[in-house]
């Protein structure tokens, strides 16, 4: 039997933000994530658990919103978010988030993985190793303050 479909996007970038910093801005689950992430919409933002390391959200816009749990490790300096459902692609897949110090403050090195099932969603997919790493480098750009 063949598995699910796949696709997975990895790109990286550098903040100006000391590790710590930009752990802070990715793991932000208060009513200011909305407005310091423009892929982000007061409407489709919902904190529904939250402790120490983790936090359980829905969040997007209209056109494309997830429901999904991060969790993060501070010592490792990891950001790991499993995607329970999104608009776009369903359940299934989703991010990595790997920081580490550098001379100029932080590099991320981010990997997206998706699982889609539908023809539609599996095309869109197969783009995203394509068109992703340059939109989502502008999407984090401001809220981390990438260099």
């Amino acid at each position: 039997m063949k598995g699910p479909t796949m696709s997975v996007t990895r790109f990286s970038l550098t903040s100006a933000l000391d590790r710590d910093a930009a752990m802070d801005v990715l793991t932000d689950f208060s009513d200011a994530r909305p407005a310091a992430w423009s892929s982000i919409d007061h409407d489709h933002f919902r904190v529904h658990m939250l402790g120490d390391s983790w936090a359980e959200v829905t969040e997007g816009t209209a056109q494309a919103w997830e429901r999904a749990r991060y969790e993060w490790d501070r010592a490792r300096g990891t950001v790991t978010i499993t995607t329970h459902d999104s608009k776009v692609f369903g359940p299934g897949g989703g991010w990595l988030f790997t920081l580490t110090p550098d001379a100029a403050g932080t590099r991320i090195d981010v990997e997206l993985t998706r699982r889609p099932e539908k023809f539609g969603q599996k095309l869109l997919a197969g783009l995203l190793p394509i068109v992703g790493p340059s939109t989502l480098k502008k999407s984090f750009a401001g809220p981390l303050k990438a260099v």
